[in-house]
Order: structure tokens, then C-alpha cells, then sequence
């Protein structure tokens, strides 16, 4: 655990110094949830109708802007041929990472969800089971999109091939916390939903690492 706690407090550092990254996924997230009130219209009913499929769009895609640079910085200076020959095991240091890539860009894309959902007219009534949904699904999407950002370690245009490796993956996650939204806006139990959502984190947590860690041997062989 010393080691997991090292690489997190190490990443979380980077992540600090180079705050432009966290910053601009947000941005992104904030500008594409503001631009579809401009693309159908200001109506309210529609927007409150499509808020909780939009706010999910706009989170799953930027979460993958910062994909890319997961490993990418570590494999280029040699940090990640010094991760795989560390005693820890590297299941346990590419977790580290990948908490510490959600607490930077997952954490304030759940923040800034309700203020989207406000702009959106969403029904309050919602606000909590996307607060919930976004908290077990994001986890998922950072873990899932490690395999993908390890996968595409050495390759050219990297950040075009990481989106295409993992969007079908992600596809699931936009599907039910979309729909645990909506069926709680229907007034619906969303427990199927949020359960199913569960499982595909707690899925993407006992395989992700250990497929990760699998990529990144091969990339730095």
C-alpha cells in the first residue's frame, strides 16, 4: 500500500503542477453541455426532456481528453520501464494512477454535473441519482479508459486511437446513467440501474489493472 499511496501523492502532485489539464476538461464539459440549449432551442421542456443524456455525452467525452497522457508522459521519459521492474506490483501502481486520474478529472466533472443540470432545467428531482450515477460511473470510465491509453503506448496519434478503443466501452456506462436518471426523473426506482452500473464498476476494478499492467509490459519490452 506505501507504493500505491507513493504513485497516487506522485500523480496527484504532476497533476497540480500542471493544472491546465484538469481545467480543460471541465471546460470542455461545461462548453459542450452549454452548446445544445443552442442547437434545438430554448425550450424548456426539451431541454429538461434530453438534460440527463447530454450532461452524460459531455462527461464521457471529456473524460477522454485526458486519456492519453495516463501513461504516455511516464512511458516517454523511462518512469514506466522503472515502474515495471518495481517490487510493488504493478497491478497495484497502475491503480494508483488511475485514482489519481479520476480524482483530477472524474471529481470535477461530478462537481460541475448539477450546475449543468440547473442550466438544463433539469427536475430536481433527478439531481441526486446524477450526483450517484456519476459518482459509480466515472470510476469505471477512468478504469476502462486506462486499458485503452496503456494499448496505444509508442503509436502515432495516440489520442485518436484511445477514443476509438474505448468509446465502445463506455457505451454501457452512457447507457444506464442515462437511464437512471430518467427513470427517477419518471418517478421510477433507478435501483436497477444504479446496481447494474455497480457491477460494471466493480467488473472494470478486478479486470482493468491487471489488463493495463499486461499493455504496458508488452509497450515497454
Amino acid at each position: 500500500m506505501n507504493a500505491f499511496v507513493a504513485i497516487l501523492r506522485r500523480d496527484l502532485r504532476l497533476a497540480m503542477r500542471q493544472g491546465a489539464d484538469s481545467v480543460m476538461v471541465v471546460a470542455f464539459f461545461i462548453v459542450t453541455t452549454t452548446l445544445f440549449p443552442f442547437g434545438v432551442g430554448p425550450e424548456v421542456n426539451i431541454l429538461a426532456r434530453i438534460a440527463s443524456g447530454v450532461i452524460w455525452v459531455a462527461a464521457l467525452l471529456a473524460a477522454m481528453l485526458s486519456l492519453e497522457r495516463v501513461f504516455q508522459t511516464d512511458y516517454e521519459d523511462g518512469t514506466l520501464e522503472l515502474l515495471t521492474l518495481s517490487p510493488a506490483p504493478l497491478e497495484l501502481l497502475v491503480l494508483g494512477k488511475v485514482c489519481a486520474h479520476w480524482l483530477t478529472t472524474g471529481l470535477p466533472l461530478i462537481m460541475a454535473a448539477p450546475i449543468m443540470a440547473v442550466m438544463l432545467n433539469m427536475d430536481q428531482n433527478g439531481f441526486a441519482t446524477l450526483m450517484i450515477a456519476m459518482l459509480i460511473g466515472t470510476p469505471a470510465l477512468s478504469l476502462i479508459g486506462a486499458i485503452g491509453a496503456a494499448l496505444i503506448l509508442g503509436a502515432r496519434r495516440g489520442g485518436v486511437l484511445v477514443s476509438l478503443l474505448v468509446l465502445p466501452l463506455y457505451i454501457p456506462v452512457l447507457i444506464f446513467g442515462a437511464g437512471a436518471v430518467e427513470a427517477a426523473l419518471l418517478g421510477i426506482s433507478a435501483q436497477a440501474q444504479l446496481q447494474i452500473m455497480g457491477a460494471i464498476l466493480l467488473l472494470s476494478l478486478a479486470a482493468a489493472p491487471f489488463a493495463t499492467a499486461h499493455a504496458i509490459r508488452q509497450a515497454v519490452e
